[in-house]
């Protein structure tokens, strides 16, 4: 049998996504909508794949999988949703994910979804995927693998360089990005700390030197 916990602050999802597992003979599934309570839960009860809503009050998904995880570092925790993840993709992924699922899908895609990480198979939409490919970019050179590991800039950093390869002062890259100044600052912060250097043109020049920027910028 396998065991599911849903973990969902909306008890009328979580009720129905219960009902759909259910109608599969060999898988049960318990309801958690408090998701301070889901450690002392966990701590007495052992479940194969953890369902767990991306954004809920008191304990966000992100946390929340970083905490079960403390308690079943082999846990497989599917991030079930109706937002976009993409912002959050490689917090998750960190945290320990084993795969998303849109509470849009069919219930064929969501049972095909358990199935899939119970053989620790990884379970990601393909509009997501197609998202990643388009937004996360990795070092395209043996020689940036070598000097930069596993360092990716986001699409938002992204257009951030691309501000600065246009000449844009802070103030003017807010302002298209509709973000503050202050915003602006702390995303050039990390991307100086990503790449190491000490300047908006520094940051620039090792972005391009290393293929970390799209196509479309570096154009």
């Amino acid at each position: 049998m396998i065991n599911v916990l849903i973990v969902d602050d909306h008890l009328a999802v979580g009720q129905g996504t219960k009902a759909i597992i259910e109608q599969e003979e060999d898988i049960e599934a318990t309801i958690i909508i408090d998701s301070d309570q889901v450690l002392d839960i966990i701590k007495v009860n052992t479940f194969d794949i953890y369902l767990i809503d991306l954004y809920m009050p008191k304990v966000n998904g992100i946390e929340l999988t970083k905490i079960i995880m403390q308690v079943d570092p082999d846990a497989k925790i599917l991030i079930y949703t109706g937002f976009d993840l993409i912002a959050h993709y490689n917090l998750l992924v960190e945290a320990g994910v084993a795969g998303f699922i849109s509470k849009d899908t069919t219930e064929e895609q969501l049972i095909t979804a358990i199935r899939c990480a119970m053989r620790e198979e990884a379970v990601i939409p393909l509009s997501l995927l197609r998202q990643l490919r388009r937004t996360e970019v990795r070092p395209s050179s043996d020689e940036g693998l070598q000097n930069l590991g596993d360092i990716t800039l986001s699409s938002k950093e992204q257009e951030i360089l691309d501000g600065i390869s246009k000449g844009l002062t802070n103030k003017v890259i807010a302002m298209n990005l509709s973000m503050s100044q202050r915003t602006i600052e702390y995303h050039l912060t990390k991307i100086f700390s990503k790449l190491n250097v000490g300047s908006r043109t520094e940051a620039l020049l090792k972005a391009k030197e290393f293929g970390l920027l799209s196509e479309q910028l570096m154009r």
